[in-house]
C-alpha cells in the first residue's frame, strides 16, 4: 500500500503540488485564527457557590448556610470533591465535577439543588449564587484608576469607586469573552441616614420607626391615563428620593402636633458599608481598581486585545485627570511565552536545516526535507483549529522538528543511497528514469519508515488519555505533536518522493561529497568499535544493563516535582497579619511593605495590594490577608539579584523589619491555580482533619514548628482559623418573654444600628445607590446596648441592655471543610528542593513528633497532591505505551525474539535521559515523564530500521549471507540514516534545553530527557542491537552447548529452542561453535609456524652483539736484558685491536634488514594460516550445505519410495518402476552417508587448522557469497619480503666495502731498565691490507649475489602479479557462474523438482522422467554449492595474493 502511494505521488505530480498549495493556504489561515494563550488552563471542572450574609459569624455561616448547601450538593452525580470556606459574612462552597461533565450542565445541576436548598436558608441570611464561569487563567487584566497630581484633591476614594462601578465597569462588561469586571478598593457609595441614638431616646422613636418612614416615603406610582380633547394624558407620581434634602424632610412621626423629621434624629450624608477589602498601590495610599475576569474557554489573546481597544475608548469617557492604568496584563505573559516558543521553533528548524544540508551531502535534498518542517507545522495548525487546541507554551513548546521529519529523512536518504549506486555513477537520468529510480529507492525503506513513525504516533496516544491537571497540561502537547507527525508522514509518502523526482540532480556524480568523506571516516571508527563489541558480546550487553541498573539507582536520587514552576515574570506576595487585625491595620502594613519594595528594588515597576475580599468574592480572604502583586521590569534590567530565588530572599530580608506580619512569595497565575485547584495557596498543603477547631489550631501550630526545621520547606504559614474577637450579645429569654419582645426584633435593631439596613434605593439617572439606615459612627464606636431602644408589647421603650448582655470571646476566624469534615491547612512553599522529598521528610517528622487524638489525621495536598495523582496516572499510561510498542513490533516482525531485540532499546534509552537530568540537576517531573514517553517511541525507530534491514539482507536469496556479513554490511549502510535521525531529533530539542526566557522552565526537563536519551539510545542501537541480533541467530547453538555441558535442564533447553526457532533456523549440534574471527585467532595463537617465525626474529635481534668484534686482548711480559746494561730489565704491555669503525655500523644495518625480513615472513605465514583457516571454514560450510541437500533428497526419496510401494500394491505402477524408486532412495541414502563422512572430515580438518584441543564447528550455518571486488593491489607482505631479501644482499656489499677502511689498535707498556723504573708509554697502530685483490674479489662476489637477489625479487613480484591477475580473472568468471545459479538455475531447479513431483502425483509423468528430473535438480543444486565453494576458495586466494578489500 505504501509503495502504491509513493508511485501515485511520483506519477501524479500536479495533484500532489495542488494539494500542497491548499495545505499551505489552509495552514496559514488556521495559524492566524488560532486561539493563543500563555499556558493551558488546568483549572478543574468546578462550580463555586457564594452566599453573602454580612451579619453572620463563621459558626452561624457554617451551620445555617454552608452545611445545608454541602448536603444538597452531595446528591449530585459525578461530583469528585466538595470543599467550603465559612467566614464572617461569607460562605463559599466549591463543587468539583468530573472533567467529562460539561460546564453548563454542571451549573444547571447546581442551580436545581440551590432552588431546593433555598427553602432551608432564611432569605434575610442571604441567597446562594453561582460565581462567574471563569478559571485560574481568568484574571487577564488588572488595573487601577490613576489620578494625576493636579486632580488628586478633586476625587476621593468614594468618587473613584463610583466612576469604576458606573462608567468603567459598565463599558468593559460588554466585551465578548469577559464574564465579570470585579471592582476592588474605595468606598461603595450609599445614601446614609446616620441616626443619633440620644435623639432617638429623647423623642421616644425606635430605629424601626425610622426604617418604616423611609420605606413609605420613597416610591412612585401611576394612575393610568385620562382623555381630554382627543388626547391621552398619562398619570405618574414623583415620590422617589433624588437628593439628600428629600430624605431630611421625611416625617417619622408627630410629637405634640409637631412633625419629627429625619433631620431631627440624625444627619443624612453619603456613606459606605463596612468594608471587607481595600486596595493600595506603590505605598502611596489607597486606590480603586478592577479585575477583568475572562469566560472559561475564551481566547485570551483575542479577549485581551478587545479589552485594550475598549479601555482606549473608555479613557476618553473618564472625567478629567483620571486614567485607567493596567498593572498586570496577560497579553505580556502570552507575548513572552509565545516568543519563547517561536524562537525555539525557529532555532530548532534552522539547526535541523543546517544539519540536513551538511550530513545529507546534497543541498537540494536538505532543502526538500527542511521544507517538510513548515508544511507539517501548517498541517498541525489546521488540525489544532479543527479540534479546538489553543496555541500556548505546552501545545507548541514540545514540537521537535527533528522527530517530525525523521520519516522524511529515512525515505530521502534511502532514495539518495539508491541513486549513489555504481550503476548510476556518471549517468544523466531522464525524467522518467529519475521517477522510476526515486520510486525504487523509496520503496526499499518506506515500510520501515512508516512503521517507525506509526510507533512514535502510538506512543503519544496514551498521553491523550491523561486526565486531571497533567492531562490538561500535556494533552495539547501530544495532540499538536501527533498532528505534526501525521502531516509529516503524509508528506514523506507524497510530497518528498515527488519533490525528489523533480529537483534532485539528474546527473549522478561519482565524486564523494564532504558528508560522504565524513561518513567514510565515521564508518571506519564505528566498524572498529562494532568489531570490538562483537568480539565481546556478553561484555557489551552486560555493561549496557549494568549502566541501566546504575541509572535506575541514580533515578531514585533525582527527587520529584509536579510540574516545573513557570516563570511568569512577576511575583505574588501573600501578606498575613495576626487574627483579629483590622482593615485599617492591614492597609497600614501593606503600604509600608509597598514602600520598602519600591524604594529598595529598582526592578519593581508597581506594587499593588488587594486586601480582603472583593465585590465578587472569588478569593474569600479575610481583612487580615492581602494578595500583593509585585510587577517586575524585564529580567535584563535587574540589578539587585541574578535570579528569581535570590530576589525573593532579598525581598524577604527587606521586609523582616515589619513586625507581626508574615510574607509568602509565589506568582500570580500559580497562586490562583493553587487556590482554585486545592483550596490552598501553597506548593504543599498539609491538611489536618478533625472536629474541634481549637484542637485543630493547636496541633497545626505545633506541627508548623517542626515543619519549619525541614530542609527545603519555607514560608510555613498556619491557616488563620482562630482568634477572631467577637462581641457576643446574650439574650435573657425570661425578660424577653416578660416584655413581649421577640428575638427577631432585637436582632433587626442591632443589625440595623451597626451593620445598617437597606431601606430603599436612590436613583441618580441611571446610577442606583442604596438608602441605608445605621447609627452615627461617631457616637456608637462601642457596642452600647443602653443607647438602643426596643418597643415592648405595652408600647413602652426600654433599652436593649434591659434584656441582653455583652461578652467578649475569641471565635473562629474561618471554618474550612473538605469532604464534609472540618480541616485546617499548613501552607508550605518549596525552595531549592523538590516537592516529593520535602513531603517525605515532613511526613516522617510529623509522625514522630505529633500525637493526634482519635479521628484526627494528616493529609497532603497542593502540588504534591497533583504530583501523586499524576504519578499514579503515569504508572498506568507508561505500561500501556510499552505494551503498544511491543504489540506493533510483533506485528511488524512476527517474531518474539526480534520484537524483544528492538524493544531492548526502550529501557536502555532510559540511561541517557536519567543521566541528563542528573547532570543538569533537574528533578523528575511530569514534564520529564512525558519526555520519557516520547523518547520510547523515537528510540524504537532506529531499532526497527536496523532489524528490518538485516532481515532484508537475509532474504536476498535462498542461500543467505552469514550473520557476521549481514551485520557488517547492514551496519555500514545504516550508519548514516540512524546517525542523522538521532542527531536531528536531539539537536531539534537543544533550543528548548538551553532556553532561559519565559516559559522555558516547563520545556527544559522534557528536552533534556529526549536529548540525553537519544544520544545514548543511538549509540547503544548501533552497538547493542547487532550484538543481540547475533546472539538471537546463534541461539540454538548456544542452547545445545549449554545443554551438552549440563548447564540447562532438558525442558528449559527445549523451551528456549522453540522460542529461538520462531525467528531463525536451527544450526547443527556440535561440541563448540565459534565464529570465523575466533577460529583465526585460535590458529594464530597456537600455530607452530608462527612460533618458529617469532623465534627466528628473536634470534636475528640477538645477533646485534656480533656487529663489533675487536678480537682478543694481547697481554705480554718480557724480562732480561732489554735495553739496559744488565739482565735485570723487564717490560709489561697490553695491546687491543679496535677493528674497523665502519664495518660494525653496516653489520648493524644488516641485522635490522634481516629483522624486517623476518617480520615480513611472519606476516606472510600469518596470511597463509588465515587462508588455511578460511579454506577449512568454507570447506566445512560447503560440506554442511551438501549434507543438508543430500538429507533433503534422502527424505524426498524415502517419501517417493513409500508412495511407490502403495501405488505398486494398488497396481498403478509396475515392478520396474517401483524398483527404480527403491534404487533412487538407496542412491540418495548413499550420498547422504558420503556427505556426512565428508562433513566429519571437514570438521576434523578445521579443528586441526585452528590448532584447537576440542572439536570446533562454525557458528555460521550457510555458505555466504562474498562481495566481488576488482581491486588487485598486490600483497604488501609478499612484496616487502621480496624486497627485504634483496636489501640483505645489498647490505652485505656495504660490509665488504667497509673492510678497506684501516683497522686501529691501542697498546700500553710499562718498562724497568736499570737503574730506571716506571717507564710507561702509549702507542697507536693502523693496519690495512697491503694486497687488495682478495678483498676486491669478495666485493665483486657480493655484488653479483645482490644483483641476483634483486632479479629474483623482481621475478617473484612478477609471478605474484600474474597469479593475482589469474585469480582475479577466474574470480570474475566464477562470480558470473554463481550469479547465474542464483538468478536462474536454482529457481529452475526448484521449479523442475516441484513440477516433477506434482506431475507424478497427478500421474501425468512416469517414474523414469521423475527420477531424471530429481537427479537433474539435485545436480544443479550441488553444482551451485560447488561453484559457490570454488568462488569462496578463489576469494581466499585473492586475499592471500593481494590486499583484498571486500
Amino acid at each position: 500500500m505504501f509503495k502504491a502511494i509513493v508511485r501515485f505521488s511520483i506519477r501524479k505530480k500536479l495533484f500532489v503540488a495542488l494539494t500542497t498549495l491548499f495545505l499551505l493556504i489552509g495552514g496559514i489561515y488556521s495559524m492566524l485564527t488560532l486561539p493563543v494563550d500563555a499556558v493551558p488552563d488546568i483549572t478543574n471542572n468546578q462550580v463555586q457557590i457564594v452566599t453573602v450574609s454580612p451579619t453572620l459569624a463563621p459558626q452561624e455561616v457554617e451551620q445555617l448556610i454552608t452545611m445545608p448547601i454541602e448536603t444538597s450538593m452531595s446528591n449530585i452525580m459525578n461530583v469528585k470533591e466538595i470543599r467550603s470556606v465559612s467566614r464572617f459574612g461569607l460562605s463559599l462552597v466549591t463543587v468539583v465535577f468530573d472533567e467529562k461533565v460539561p460546564t453548563l450542565e454542571a451549573r444547571q445541576l447546581i442551580n436545581e439543588q440551590i432552588q431546593t436548598v433555598s427553602g432551608e436558608i432564611p432569605s434575610e441570611l442571604g441567597t446562594p449564587e453561582l460565581m462567574p464561569i471563569t478559571t485560574g487563567l481568568g484574571e487577564i487584566y488588572q488595573y487601577v484608576l490613576h489620578v494625576d497630581d493636579k486632580h488628586k484633591d478633586k476625587y476621593d476614594a468614594m468618587e473613584l469607586r463610583t466612576i469604576q462601578d458606573w462608567i468603567v465597569k459598565r463599558q468593559l462588561s460588554g466585551i465578548p469573552g469577559i464574564v465579570e469586571i470585579n471592582s476592588f478598593g474605595g468606598y461603595l457609595k450609599q445614601y446614609e441616614v446616620a441616626i443619633d441614638p440620644d435623639a432617638l431616646a429623647a423623642m421616644q422613636i425606635t430605629i424601626g420607626d425610622v426604617f418604616e418612614a423611609l420605606s413609605n416615603n420613597n416610591q412612585n406610582t401611576g394612575g393610568s391615563y385620562i382623555e381630554k380633547i382627543g388626547k391621552a394624558y398619562y398619570i405618574r407620581s414623583e415620590g422617589m428620593i433624588s437628593k439628600t434634602k428629600d430624605i431630611e424632610k421625611i416625617v417619622i412621626t408627630n410629637r405634640g402636633g409637631m412633625p419629627v423629621h429625619i433631620s431631627d434624629i440624625g444627619k443624612v450624608t453619603f456613606g459606605a458599608p463596612k468594608r471587607f477589602g481595600a486596595m493600595t498601590m506603590d505605598g502611596e495610599g489607597e486606590c480603586v481598581g478592577g479585575i477583568a475576569m475572562m469566560l472559561k474557554g475564551a481566547n485570551a489573546n483575542v479577549v485581551t486585545k478587545a479589552l485594550e481597544e475598549r479601555v482606549a475608548k473608555v479613557q476618553k469617557m473618564l472625567p478629567e485627570g483620571i486614567s485607567i492604568e493596567p498593572y498586570l496584563n496577560r497579553s505580556e505573559l502570552v507575548g513572552r511565552n509565545i516568543s519563547t516558543v517561536i524562537y525555539n521553533l525557529i532555532e530548532g528548524a534552522i539547526i535541523v536545516f543546517l544539519v540536513l544540508i551538511i550530513f545529507l551531502g546534497d543541498i537540494r535534498a536538505g532543502v526538500i526535507v527542511a521544507s517538510v518542517i513548515p508544511l507539517a507545522m501548517l498541517f498541525g495548525f489546521i488540525l489544532m483549529r479543527i479540534f479546538g487546541v489553543s496555541a500556548n507554551l505546552m501545545s507548541l513548546g514540545a514540537i521537535d522538528f527533528g522527530i517530525v521529519v525523521d520519516g522524511s529523512i529515512v525515505i530521502l536518504e534511502g532514495i539518495l543511497a539508491h541513486l549513489s549506486m555504481k550503476q548510476f555513477s556518471g549517468r544523466t537520468l531522464s525524467a522518467d528514469e529519475m521517477g522510476i529510480e526515486v520510486e525504487n529507492g523509496a520503496a526499499k525503506v518506506v515500510k520501515s519508515s512508516t512503521f517507525a513513525v506509526m510507533i512514535i504516533l502510538i506512543v503519544f496516544f496514551p498521553i491523550l488519555t491523561l486526565t486531571g491537571i497533567e492531562g490538561k497540561y500535556f494533552t495539547p502537547m501530544a495532540q499538536t505533536l501527533v498532528f505534526c507527525i501525521i502531516g509529516a508522514l503524509l508528506l514523506s509518502l507524497t510530497y518528498v518522493p515527488m519533490m525528489a523526482s523533480l529537483f534532485l540532480k539528474h546527473k549522478r556524480s561519482s565524486k564523494p561529497t564532504l558528508a560522504d568523506r565524513f561518513f567514510i571516516w565515521l564508518s571506519g571508527k564505528y566498524l572498529h568499535a562494532l568489531r570490538v563489541c562483537m568480539s565481546h558480546i556478553w561484555g557489551t550487553i552486560g555493561a549496557s544493563f549494568a549502566l541501566l541498573a546504575l541509572s535506575l539507582v541514580l533515578f531514585t536520587r533525582l527527587g520529584a516535582e509536579f510540574i516545573p514552576t513557570l516563570d511568569e515574570g512577576d511575583f505574588a506576595m501573600q501578606m498575613t497579619l495576626p487574627a483579629g487585625s483590622s482593615l485599617t491595620k492591614s492597609i497600614e502594613m501593606s503600604l509600608k511593605a509597598e514602600k520598602i519594595l519600591k524604594d529598595k528594588f529598582p526592578e519593581v515597576k508597581h506594587v499593588v495590594a488587594k486586601i480582603g475580599t472583593a465585590e465578587v468574592p472569588t478569593d474569600p480572604m479575610s481583612v487580615e490577608d492581602a494578595d500583593i502583586m509585585i510587577v517586575m521590569k524585564p529580567f535584563k534590567e535587574w540589578t539587585s539579584a541574578d535570579s528569581r530565588a535570590e530576589m525573593v530572599e532579598k525581598m524577604k530580608d527587606a521586609l523582616e523589619g515589619i513586625e507581626g506580619v508574615e510574607f509568602n512569595f509565589s506568582q500570580p497565575i500559580q497562586l490562583r491555580f493553587n487556590e482554585l485547584m486545592t483550596g490552598a495557596k501553597a506548593d504543599i498543603a498539609i491538611k489536618l482533619y478533625g472536629e474541634d477547631m481549637d484542637e485543630l489550631y493547636k496541633k497545626a501550630n505545633e506541627a508548623a514548628k517542626y515543619v519549619e526545621k525541614v530542609e527545603g520547606a519555607s514560608d510555613v504559614i498556619v491557616e488563620q482559623t482562630m482568634g477572631l474577637p467577637q462581641l457576643v450579645v446574650n439574650y435573657d429569654r425570661t425578660k424577653i418573654a416578660r416584655y413581649g419582645i421577640d428575638i427577631k426584633e432585637l436582632n433587626d435593631i442591632i443589625r440595623t444600628a451597626y451593620a445598617g439596613e437597606t431601606a430603599g434605593v436612590v436613583f441618580e439617572n441611571e446610577r442606583r445607590f442604596d438608602l441605608v439606615v445605621r447609627l452615627d459612627n461617631d457616637k456608637v464606636k462601642d457596642l452600647d446596648l443602653n443607647r438602643l431602644y426596643v418597643r415592648t408589647c405595652d408600647n413602652l421603650q426600654i433599652p436593649v441592655s434591659e434584656v441582653a448582655t455583652i461578652s467578649l470571646v475569641n471565635g473562629p476566624l474561618q471554618i474550612n471543610r473538605d469532604a464534609a469534615k472540618r480541616r485546617i491547612v499548613i501552607g508550605v512553599n518549596v525552595r531549592n528542593a523538590d516537592i516529593q522529598q520535602v513531603v517525605s521528610k515532613i511526613s516522617d517528622t510529623l509522625e514522630r513528633n505529633i500525637k493526634l487524638k482519635p479521628g484526627y489525621y494528616f493529609e497532603y495536598g497542593g502540588q504534591f497532591e497533583n504530583l501523586q495523582n499524576a504519578i499514579n496516572t503515569l504508572l498506568i499510561v507508561i505500561p500501556i505505551a510499552l505494551m503498544l510498542i511491543l504489540l506493533i513490533l510483533f506485528f511488524a516482525f512476527r517474531s518474539v525474539t526480534y520484537t524483544l531485540v528492538v524493544f531492548s532499546t526502550v529501557p536502555l534509552s532510559l540511561i541517557g535521559g536519567i543521566v541528563a537530568l542528573w547532570l543538569r540537576g533537574l528533578p523528575f517531573s511530569i514534564s520529564a515523564g512525558v519526555g520519557f514517553i516520547a523518547l520510547f517511541g523515537v528510540a524504537v525507530l532506529n531499532g526497527i530500521l536496523m532489524i528490518n534491514h538485516f532481515n532484508d539482507l537475509q532474504k536476498t536469496g535462498k542461500y543467505n549471507m552469514c550473520t557476521n556479513k549481514i551485520i557488517t554490511k547492514g551496519c555500514r549502510h545504516l550508519l548514516r540514516p540512524i546517525f542523522l535521525t538521532g542527531l536531528v531529533a536531539s539537536l531539534g530539542f537543544v533550543p528548548m534545553a538551553v532556553a532561559t526566557s519565559a516559559g522555558a522552565e516547563v520545556q527544559r526537563p522534557l528536552a533534556t530527557v529526549v536529548i540525553g536519551g537519544l544520544i545514548i539510545s543511538t549509540i547503544l542501537t548501533l552497538l547493542v542491537v547487532p550484538a543481540f541480533y547475533k546472539i538471537v541467530n546463534a541461539f540454538p547453538t548456544i542452547i545445545r552447548n549449554l545443554r551438552l555441558k549440563g548447564f540447562l535442564p532438558r525442558w528449559v533447553s527445549v523451551l528456549l529452542f522453540i522460542i529461538a526457532t520462531s525467528s531463525i533456523n536451527a544450526v547443527a549440534q556440535e561440541t563448540k561453535a565459534i565464529t570465523l574471527d575466533e577460529a583465526i585467532q585460535s590458529a594464530i595463537a597456537n600455530n607452530p609456524r608462527l612460533k618458529i617465525a617469532d623465534s627466528d626474529i628473536a634470534r636475528i635481534r640477538a645477533s646485534r652483539g656480533e656487529a663489533w668484534d675487536g678480537g682478543n686482548i694481547s697481554i705480554n711480559y718480557a724480562w732480561g736484558q732489554l735495553n739496559g746494561e744488565t739482565r735485570r730489565d723487564n717490560e709489561f704491555s697490553v695491546e687491543q685491536s679496535l677493528g674497523s669503525l665502519l664495518t660494525p655500523y653496516y653489520k648493524n644495518k644488516l641485522t635490522q634488514t634481516m629483522t624486517a625480513t623476518g617480520k615480513y615472513r611472519r606476516e606472510m605465514i600469518q596470511k597463509e594460516i588465515t587462508a588455511e583457516v578460511k579454506r577449512a571454514w568454507i570447506d566445512y560450510l560447503a560440506a554442511l550445505s551438501i549434507s543438508r541437500l543430500t538429507k533433503e533428497q534422502e527424505a524426498l526419496g524415502k517419501r517417493l519410495e513409500q508412495s511407490g510401494e502403495i501405488r505398486y500394491a494398488q497396481g498403478d505402477i509396475n515392478q520396474l518402476e517401483y524398483r527404480m524408486l527403491v534404487t533412487l532412495a538407496a542412491e540418495t541414502h548413499a550420498r547422504t552417508v558420503e556427505a556426512d563422512g565428508n562433513l566429519k572430515l571437514a570438521g576434523k580438518r578445521l579443528s586441526w587448522v585452528c590448532c584447537s584441543d576440542v572439536p570446533v564447528v562454525p557458528v555460521d550455518t550457510v555458505l555466504a557469497t562474498p562481495s566481488l571486488s576488482l581491486q588487485t593491489q598486490l600483497s604488501a607482505s609478499h612484496i616487502n619480503y621480496f624486497l627485504s631479501q634483496a636489501k640483505e644482499k645489498s647490505d652485505i656489499v656495504k660490509i665488504e666495502k667497509s673492510r678497506f677502511f684501516p683497522e686501529l689498535s691501542v697498546c700500553y707498556s710499562l718498562q724497568k731498565i736499570a737503574p730506571l723504573s716506571g717507564l710507561s708509554s702509549w702507542s697507536v697502530g693502523v693496519s690495512f691490507p697491503f694486497v687488495f685483490f682478495p678483498q676486491k674479489s669478495r666485493i665483486r662476489q657480493a655484488k653479483c649475489e645482490a644483483s641476483m637477489a634483486q632479479w629474483e625479487a623482481e621475478e617473484n613480484k612478477r609471478q605474484l602479479s600474474y597469479k593475482a591477475e589469474e585469480t582475479r580473472c577466474m574470480l570474475e568468471k566464477q562470480y558470473k557462474t554463481v550469479e547465474y545459479y542464483v538468478n536462474a538455475a536454482i529457481k529452475e531447479a526448484d521449479e523442475l523438482q516441484r513440477n516433477a513431483i506434482m506431475s507424478y502425483k497427478e500421474s501425468e509423468t512416469g517414474i523414469a522422467e521423475l527420477t531424471q528430473s530429481l537427479k537433474s535438480a539435485q545436480d544443479i543444486r550441488k553444482a551451485y554449492i560447488d561453484a559457490l565453494h570454488q568462488y569462496n576458495v578463489l576469494t581466499i586466494e585473492m586475499e592471500l595474493y593481494t590486499d583484498y578489500c571486500k
